[in-house]
């Protein structure tokens, strides 16, 4: 299926840019910071220096300035040199920048998006609790107004780039009788006293992103950083975590790709019972599948791209098109990566090839920015009508 008539020269230019990157300066390392679990802060400070960081930041911002079709099509592009580099770029592009650009004061922008979106530091966004995931709404930890700062006490959990992100959007109850709307959103820095990185998590995949629990204990914010108003929080991730869930469904994207051009290039070159192992139907009919479902997900991708894009101007939503965006490619991916290392035989089930990489990465795009079930579940719900 061709998209080409929806990409501008600068769509282009861009892709090109992060497909060239992807392949010269990520894919070489990959795996040895798979093995390793070492953040890669060279890689990730030239894809900031490129503009990959901001893509959407006006440029005042430190951004590029550029539409969402255009995050989409880079971000595609790394994720299929490698996963973990994938979701540090979606997390500091949506998850923290865009969050800040869209309920931001003119402030929080200047100070806290600008060195962010140009790829200086990192930024990181924090929802998660042990016992408070999809349903946020139980989150145990508070924070209290006292004169002009608030007190945090807390522990997050699952915070993805937490111990290298030099600030972090994170939510914490100001009116627990409230539930959802008691929760308010504040901008951390790094440094702070009170706040801390905790355990690192030992993950399944995507070894280079790395993850922790973070720990707030009499952590005093000034009011000034809070993000938007009281009561707003949950309404702000919500919002954010739509605009997430695009960057997950475009690395999930970019996996499945990797995993079929991997197969592809494989089946012409094995040979079994004098033939090319993709000369039968078994091998061929997953050939089949992985491309349909590959261009069906770019399909989503590329719609809800647009709708974002369409939205700065209309005001509409596109949460329907972002779950069922992430729902199909997240599944899609796990489908090709499956395939794939059953392809290889025992060569995917061997770290010599990274096919293997990619059935591990692939795993936690099912699972965080909305497992899923709960993808069903927003879609069923705005579709039916029914709570």
């Amino acid at each position: 299926m061709s998209f080409s008539h929806l990409l501008t020269d600068e769509h282009k230019m861009i892709q090109q840019a992060a497909r060239d990157f992807a392949k010269k300066e990520i894919a070489p390392i990959a795996a040895e910071h798979d093995l390793s679990g070492e953040f890669p802060a060279e890689t990730i400070k030239k894809m900031g220096a490129m503009g990959l960081m901001g893509i959407e930041v006006p440029e005042e911002y430190g951004g590029a300035g550029m539409d969402t079709l255009a995050y989409a099509l880079a971000l595609i592009e790394i994720a299929k040199a490698d996963a973990a580099h994938a979701v540090m770029m979606s997390v500091n592009n949506s998850l923290y920048c865009h969050g800040i650009v869209t309920h931001g004061t003119e402030e929080q922008k200047q100070k806290f998006v600008t060195p962010s979106a140009s790829g200086e530091v990192l930024g990181a966004y924090s929802l998660t609790e042990t016992q408070s995931g999809s349903d946020s709404a139980t989150m145990r930890g508070k924070a209290v107004k006292d004169g002009d700062e608030y007190i945090l006490n807390g522990l997050k959990s699952w915070v993805t780039s937490g111990p290298v992100a030099s600030f972090v959007v994170v939510f914490m109850m100001t009116d627990p009788d409230k539930g959802a709307k008691g929760i308010s959103a504040f901008i951390v820095e790094k440094g702070t006293p009170g706040f801390t990185a905790g355990r690192k998590e030992h993950k399944l995949g995507i070894h280079a992103s790395p993850t922790s629990e973070l720990i707030f204990e009499n952590c005093r914010v000034p009011a000034a950083n809070l993000l938007g108003k009281e009561g707003e929080g949950f309404k702000i991730a919500m919002g954010v975590l739509d605009v997430g869930r695009i960057g997950i469904a475009c690395q999930a994207l970019g996996l499945a790709e990797a995993a079929y051009e991997a197969s592809v290039a494989y089946v012409g070159e094995r040979e079994a019972f004098g033939k090319k192992i993709g000369q039968f139907q078994g091998t061929g009919f997953k050939i089949a599948d992985m491309k349909t479902r590959i261009e069906a997900a770019r399909g989503l991708i590329y719609d809800v791209a647009m709708a974002k894009t369409r939205s700065k101007d209309t005001g509409e939503r596109y949460t329907l098109q972002a779950s069922m965006a992430k729902l199909f490619a997240s599944e899609t991916a796990m489908f090709c990566t499956h395939h794939a290392v059953q392809i290889h035989g025992g060569m995917g089930y061997s770290k010599e090839l990274p096919v293997e990489r990619y059935f591990r990465d692939a795993k936690i795009t099912e699972i965080y920015e909305g497992t899923s079930e709960i993808q069903r579940l927003v879609i069923s719900r705005l579709e039916t009508g029914l709570r």
